[in-house]
């Protein structure tokens, strides 16, 4: 049976760290990986997180499975967080939660889900996107399409060109949004245009997909829902998917959420009975241990507020990485225009340089990005911020 098999690429940003791990140049930077890193490269585990797992240790009694649907306090709390205590959805009873191996995990299940309600959907996704976007649903089977999204010339969003995709979408179909934070491109919508993609989705009839992998990232956690509340606002039904990985730093624990929205609580129960069978037969049972963290976190006053503090330190870290490479890039004598790094959000933004350029970064200075430009904010340092833009300005 094997023998049929072709060997298929490594995904890049994998690749890419295997060859940053074996280069030996102590100068080396890597600004592929997508996950947070302080100022000594690290990803550290938070120390709120640290003490819910404390607790977690003396407290728990028993490693027996949980049900498909995962924790029932963790998916309360997740609502809230995602919605906000007091939005219409959650005192109307429309929306339910179930917790998922990670936001990857999330997104599968959505997936299926979708698959379950309509064979061969068409899911409409951003370009550029998560790279993943596309192999996780077209693994579930919907059909993948794109919308413009980023305008590389002019380095700003392609609002006018997304919008009329929209307008032309099949009120069958599913689009997925970045609900903040934009992976890759760092760039997001503004408050205006949400409400106007909002507008389309209710007149069109297409199915919102919000995935938010970033909350707390950009702004802070209720600006960075600011559009998906606002849609669940404005239609009847809609997906989320969500992430634990980033605001609380739990990659390797794989937690996260998938959350539907219907047009009534009995409507929602149905649908949410038949994302449960997904779930049931994808992976069985979600991982409890992660959830159980973040539902100590968010059900303790102390230790909220003790993670509010360390998400606003990673995100004000990320915010001063985007302003410093610009100011870098102009004392090296750039003169081309950065300045779209510091109006950007999150973990991401493109250089804009072309792939013979990030190839020069790679094999002259050990700097190591994917081809598309694409670099992780995080993952330089004041320490190494100047070799950075040197590099940079060399290769331009």
């Amino acid at each position: 049976m094997f023998d049929s098999l072709k060997a298929l690429p490594a995904d890049p940003i994998l690749g890419l760290g295997a060859k940053y791990k074996k280069d030996t140049n102590p100068k080396k930077i890597d600004l592929g990986v997508g996950v947070y890193k302080d100022e000594a490269g690290n990803t550290p585990v938070l120390n709120c997180v640290k003490k819910a797992e404390q607790h977690r240790l003396t407290t728990e009694m028993s490693k027996a499975y949980i049900s498909p649907g995962g924790s029932p306090l963790f998916n309360t709390e997740m609502a809230k967080l995602i919605f906000g205590a007091d939005h219409n959805v959650l005192a109307q009873d429309r929306a339910r939660v179930i917790s998922t191996p990670g936001g990857t995990g999330a997104l599968r299940v959505a997936g299926e889900f979708i698959k379950s309600c309509k064979a061969g959907t068409t899911i409409w996704i951003s370009n550029p996107t998560w790279a993943n976007h596309i192999g996780v649903f077209t693994a579930a089977g919907l059909n993948v399409k794109t919308y413009p999204y980023y305008d590389y010339d002019n380095k700003t969003l392609d609002f006018d060109g997304m919008l009329n995709a929209f307008k032309n979408v099949g009120s069958d179909d599913v689009v997925l949004l970045h609900a903040c934070c934009h992976n890759p491109s760092g760039m997001d919508l503004n408050k205006e245009q949400w409400q106007q993609v909002a507008d389309v989705a209710k007149t069109v009839g297409f199915t919102p997909l919000l995935d938010m992998a970033y909350q707390g990232f950009g702004t802070d956690l209720d600006e960075d829902a600011y559009g998906l509340r606002l849609m669940a606002d404005a239609v009847e039904e809609m997906i989320i998917c969500s992430s634990c990985s980033k605001n609380f730093g739990l990659y390797r624990e794989r937690i996260g959420a998938c959350t539907i929205i219907g047009k009534s609580s009995t409507a929602v129960d149905l649908a949410h009975s038949v994302l449960l069978y997904n779930a049931r037969v994808i992976y069985s049972m979600p991982p409890a241990h992660g959830a159980a963290i973040v539902e100590t976190i968010l059900t303790s006053e102390e230790l909220r507020e003790e993670w509010y503090g360390e998400l606003k330190d990673m995100r004000d870290r990320i915010s001063d990485n985007r302003n410093l490479i610009v100011e870098k890039l102009i004392e090296n004598g750039v003169t081309q225009d950065f300045s779209h790094i510091s109006r950007q959000s999150g973990m991401f933004s493109f250089l804009g340089l072309t792939p013979e350029q990030v190839q020069q970064l790679q094999d002259d200075y050990s700097i190591y990005l994917i081809g598309s430009s694409r670099m992780s904010i995080a993952g330089y340092s004041k320490d190494n911020v100047d070799y950075l833009a040197q590099s940079i300005a060399k290769v331009l």
